[in-house]
């Protein structure tokens, strides 16, 4: 079995800590290769087991969080007892996801929770990179809202429906991600037991998981970079930003004459004019052909939902959601999605909106409560008020941006500038030049989040 799939069982091995890899969607485990390696290189199997999951490959995560999580569970639990059959003694728990597998992870945690395992592991590290945890809906207003997100939402099968938050989950009449951001679901209970909560988070360029998802943020400063300073940590720069302090805006400058802006803004349309007039071709058949092979991949992603519920042994994994007190061609085709979500702007609420008033530049919590017992080390942000404005989210994001801030992370903004597709460079999901960047993210995760 090779490394980027799983580390070989080796009775002999003495580590007692796992950390096990989630890809994302359309993902397999070849796209987590450079993170097992680095984990590798840096930790020997007697002091690392590495698990990257696989059960979820390829069009496999058309089938929903839920389903995924569930897979995701059984993959750790089957790795468990293999490593138990062979002498081992596992103590300690981590899990890394990559953007949907964020999700995925944050679902099973929920799982191996309810199941126990937290009585026998200690859960350690549980980190994101470019996940959407408030979903992809685009923050828009007004009948251009509906009509996008209700098109995007149905392309990707329950996965795709989840992601827009138009789904129902089970019997409680609200989307997973609700779920999974409510304090008292089984969810928050075990993501709150781990001593370190992190994420990473691009600031640009990610068109399939923007900043504002992935950093659990209310407001986007970097919509501009030309309006704003940014400042990176030393050792780092210029790819990570400061956590303390990562971004300012400009001082006001006096306004341009009529003319200067006309001219900006003629010159900006001509150099936009070629992509213009490629998406102009190119949109609509990107369009059929995504439509044609997203509803033969839905087809086939019910077929597998219906035969994954009529499977023995699930009944495991259907626990209560909530606690007591609380309420109950694929390549292709992706980057026709990324290229159709990215011709989609923020739309922001009126800057009298009482909404989201007490927020940070990098979304940070603010010192508060701890509802559920979880570690107070964590590094958290004063909070102020915002210097930009906010983002058109729906009260279901709004909610989840509270909850999950509440619970506490360690939000690590990430400025990768020497390629347009940032969401792969991250975690260097393909051996290329320009994803360099990403090795510097993955070295800081390393070096300054990860702990043994």
């Amino acid at each position: 079995m090779k490394e980027s799939e799983r580390t070989s069982v080796d009775p002999q091995r003495k580590a007692n800590h796992l950390c096990v890899l989630v890809h994302g969607l359309w993902g397999n485990p070849n796209h987590l290769a450079y993170l097992a390696t680095q984990l590798r290189e840096k930790y020997p199997e007697d002091k690392l087991n590495i698990l990257v999951a696989k059960s979820n490959s390829g069009s496999y995560t058309y089938d929903g969080i839920e389903t995924g999580g569930e897979r995701v569970t059984q993959e750790i639990e089957t790795l468990l007892q293999e490593l138990e059959d062979d002498g081992a003694s596992v103590k300690r728990l981590s899990i890394i996801g990559y953007s949907l597998g964020g999700l995925i992870a944050r679902y099973a945690i929920g799982l191996l929770h309810s199941k126990g395992w937290f009585k026998k592991l200690e859960p350690v590290n549980f980190t994101t990179f470019a996940t959407p945890h408030l979903g992809v809906r685009t923050p828009l207003r007004g009948y251009h809202s509906h009509l996008w997100n209700a098109f995007a939402s149905r392309t990707l099968s329950a996965s795709g429906r989840q992601l827009f938050t138009i789904d129902t989950f089970r019997d409680t009449n609200r989307p997973i991600l609700s779920v999974l951001a409510d304090p008292d679901s089984i969810f928050m209970r075990a993501l709150s037991l781990f001593k370190h909560r992190t994420l990473y988070a691009n600031i640009v360029n990610d068109r399939s998981a923007p900043y504002y998802t992935t950093a659990i943020a209310s407001t986007d400063p970097f919509v501009d970079l030309d309006a704003v300073n940014i400042r990176y940590l030393e050792s780092y720069s210029p790819t990570i930003l400061d956590p303390d302090h990562p971004v300012a805006p400009k001082p006001a400058q006096d306004p341009q004459s009529f003319y200067t802006r006309l001219s900006t803004s003629s010159q900006g349309l001509l150099y936009r004019l070629p992509l213009y007039t490629a998406l102009i071709a190119l949109i609509p058949v990107a369009t059929v052909a995504w439509t044609v092979n997203s509803g033969i991949q839905s087809f086939r992603s019910n077929k597998r939902i219906q035969l994954h519920e009529q499977g023995r042994g699930l009944d495991g994994y259907r626990i209560p959601l909530l606690t007591s007190g609380g309420n109950t061609a694929r390549s292709a085709m992706s980057g026709a999605f990324r290229r159709m979500n990215s011709t989609q702007g923020h739309d922001y609420l009126p800057e009298s909106s009482d909404e989201e008033g007490e927020v940070t530049a990098n979304g940070a919590a603010p010192e508060s409560y701890d509802p559920v017992g979880s570690p107070l080390e964590l590094k958290r942000t004063t909070s102020r008020k915002a210097d930009f404005p906010t983002l058109a989210l729906s009260d279901e994001q709004f909610e989840m941006i509270k909850n999950l801030d509440d619970v506490g992370w360690k939000k690590n903004l990430v400025h990768i500038q020497k390629h347009g597709h940032s969401h792969a460079a991250i975690i260097v999901r393909m051996q290329k030049p320009g994803f360099d960047e990403g090795k510097v993210v993955v070295r800081h995760w390393l070096n300054e989040e990860f702990e043994i």
